[in-house]
């Protein structure tokens, strides 16, 4: 006799749980979570309890699932013309539109109740912003248009220090501003780096990413300025007295690191390096809330 777990029915159901959770684009989340967490250590009035920092960090994992299945709600046609995208739910067919569109939207109600209960109505009011600034100005209105999308709908992806500030402090303050900027000037030179090595991708799904519109070998130098700009932006926390010397040693070495592989990538053109500069804006950023976190803890 088959066991429970391993009928038929059983299958189809963790099949389906598993293709809504793909809606969310999981392996994203916790990189979102991440940058949310230094604020909680960062608080006007002393870091809150566990069980607070849980239910927040919570109700922005919500809003960012939420703007993330939305926005593959309103991508599934162009999803499906993409090599690296045509497996997803929806164009693979395995979630049909309208149940997708509702749990989208069930995740935006949940994060604002979520938010707005724990957190309060600044909270709340950042996370419904970010999900409507995701869906409806990047991915309706920028995504399409203009080869400098990722540079204004950063700030959809940078929401999560602003969320867990709003909850925190009531209102968003330098330590809150000073994260989202970090990532938000982190996030162009990321996603440039795949528009490079997927450029025949965002061309069949007419995306008109930077590559594509100015050149190769422009965006690559636009990366480079990015990178060196960066530096500054990591530094402020330091300069504002939010972080100490620990955060400072680490941001400086993974500067260089990062500005060294946008260079390298400025030198040697091909996709191997433009892949190589994604796996370093990954590691850079990780590297980065590590020492946040790691400074904020040898203060108590």
């Amino acid at each position: 006799m088959a066991h429970p777990l391993h009928s038929p029915a059983a299958r189809r159901s963790q099949d389906t749980v598993r293709a809504y959770v793909d809606l969310t684009k999981p392996r994203l989340l916790p990189l979102v979570l991440f940058t949310g967490i230094p604020v909680f250590g960062m608080a006007a009035h002393g870091a809150p309890s566990p069980a607070f920092a849980a239910l927040v960090l919570l109700g922005i994992m919500f809003a960012a699932a939420s703007a993330n299945t939305l926005n593959a709600y309103i991508e599934r046609d162009k999803d499906a013309l993409m090599e690296r995208t045509k497996e997803r739910p929806l164009p693979a067919g395995r979630i049909a539109p309208r149940a997708a569109l509702v749990f989208g939207l069930a995740l935006a109600a949940a994060s604002t109740a979520l938010l707005a209960s724990v957190g309060g109505a600044a909270a709340a009011s950042v996370g419904v912003a970010s999900i409507l600034f995701y869906v409806f100005v990047y991915t309706i209105w920028l995504k399409p248009r203009s080869a400098w999308n990722v540079v204004i709908g950063g700030a959809a992806g940078a929401a999560a220090p602003l969320m867990a500030d709003a909850a925190v402090n009531g209102t968003i303050t330098a330590a809150g501003l000073t994260l989202f900027a970090i990532v938000f000037f982190w996030q162009p030179p990321h996603v440039w780096a795949i528009a490079l090595y997927r450029k025949a991708d965002y061309e069949a799904a007419g995306i008109p990413m930077l590559p594509s519109v100015i050149g190769d070998q422009p965006t690559r130098r636009r990366m480079l300025a990015y990178t060196i700009g960066l530096v500054p932006v990591t530094l402020a926390p330091v300069a504002l007295g939010l972080l100490g010397a620990v955060y400072g040693a680490v941001a400086l070495g993974v500067n260089a690191w990062f500005v060294a592989s946008a260079v390298r990538l400025l030198r040697e053109r091909d996709a191997d390096a433009a892949r190589r500069v994604f796996r370093v804006s990954l590691g850079y950023l990780f590297a980065l809330f590590v020492a946040m976190n790691l400074d904020l803890l040898t203060r108590l």
